[in-house]
């Protein structure tokens, strides 16, 4: 079985997750780092290239100029997928080039910068068959695998009542006034989008409350607050939430929590017990069954579902963490590509990994949030499709 080919648009030099994705990709031995335009700048790209060992004659100045030639090599030559890890405002237009042009693609989140964009991928998607992924990396988490199958076989029993925190401390001060590139472009809304600190990492809050309940938001009430004098976007989000079918939530997302580092926690409860994840331990699940003791599930035991055990690496007592279940992303991912090209129909494909559909449906989530921020209303439904007119301007 030969190894997938990887092509990658960003993540040059400096980048903190194009360095992420290409570890996670080729932790396995199924991907082969292959081919890359590596920055915006002509320059940086090629010797961002030239650093990481790419080949002169796939080592690109421009996504542009890697479409163009790997689009005319032959099948068994050019790159299987393209890892887009640009900042925000890149993703729709590189996205969409290669999978309009028939490429599988892997998309740092959040997916585009607003509905429009989601739609025209969404479409794109499903017209030409190709493999979407979107690095919501959290999902990749064994005991999140776990906590899934959990709540999913009843064992926690309705769904009452879901409380999501994401917290952060690294924007507390203008960070982007220091030549910080992460900083500055993640507050920057002509590169970030419409929101900031919802955006980034609530996303990710949504996203993992999705995956693991499979709960839908029927209404929000959003409070977006910007706390840093002169700052542009959201540093500071908190939201109440109505789930379809009565279940109630509380979703924070922040980045100016003094002296947090990157404190993403789920806690579900439910009528017959609890669980609770909290990323910074992140082989560890709590299970308070009703009228009994807590018991804690850790990652690489056999009484773990099928799921959590094809996700594990390592035995117990040896942790695995963020990269590790990176790479769990992209190992779905790759499945779910060597089917395509053994000819399986998209209803036979593995899809244990994020999709296209939502990365959509985090931007709806996002635009939706500032929507509630900035109105009058106390409620609002989030199942409302946002007429064009009425989408929040970027």
């Amino acid at each position: 079985m030969r190894k997938l080919r990887m092509g990658m648009v960003g993540g040059g030099s400096g980048a903190f997750i194009g360095a992420v994705h290409r570890k996670a990709a080729l932790m396995d031995g199924e991907i082969s780092f292959t081919a890359g335009a590596l920055s915006s700048t002509k320059e940086k790209a090629l010797t961002s290239g030239r650093e990481l060992g790419l080949p002169d004659d796939r080592n690109y100045a421009s996504w542009e100029e890697m479409l163009e030639a790997e689009g005319n090599l032959p099948a068994d030559e050019r790159v299987d997928f393209v890892s887009v890890v640009t900042p925000n405002h890149f993703h729709f237009p590189v996205a969409h080039a290669f999978a309009e042009a028939g490429f599988n693609v892997v998309c740092d989140k959040p997916l585009v910068l607003d509905s429009g964009q989601a739609e025209k991928l969404v479409e794109t998607v499903g017209r030409t068959g190709v493999i979407f992924c979107v690095t919501y990396n959290y999902t990749g988490y064994p005991i999140i695998k776990q906590a899934r199958h959990m709540i999913s076989n009843g064992e926690i029993g309705d769904i009452r009542k879901v409380i999501v925190e994401y917290n952060q401390g690294w924007l507390a001060t203008r960070l982007e006034e220091s030549g910080n590139k992460q900083a500055g472009w993640r507050t920057d809304p002509e590169k970030s989008g419409i929101a900031g600190a919802v955006g980034d990492i609530g996303s990710h809050a949504e996203n993992l409350v999705s995956t693991v309940t499979g709960l839908e938001m029927e209404a929000i009430c959003a409070d977006l607050t910007t706390f840093v004098p002169g700052r542009r976007l959201d540093d500071d989000a908190n939201l109440l939430i109505h789930y379809r079918g009565g279940a109630r939530g509380v979703m924070v997302s922040s980045q100016i929590s003094t002296g947090e580092e990157n404190g993403l926690t789920l806690r579900v409860y439910g009528t017959q017990g609890g669980l609770r994840w909290r990323q910074e331990d992140p082989n560890h699940l709590v299970h308070t069954p009703i009228g009994e003791p807590e018991r804690v599930l850790r990652r690489g035991n056999d009484y773990l579902c099928e799921e959590a055990q094809r996700a594990t690496r390592l035995p117990s007592g040896h942790p695995e963490a963020f990269i590790e279940a990176f790479a769990n992303v992209y190992l779905g991912f790759a499945a779910a590509v060597r089917s395509r090209f053994d000819g399986h129909t998209r209803d036979d494909l593995p899809a244990d990994f994020p999709t296209v559909h939502d990365g959509a449906r985090g931007v709806h989530f996002v635009e939706k949030t500032v929507q509630s921020a900035q109105g009058d209303r106390k409620w609002l439904e989030v199942g409302d499709a946002i007429p064009e007119e009425q989408r929040p301007a970027i």
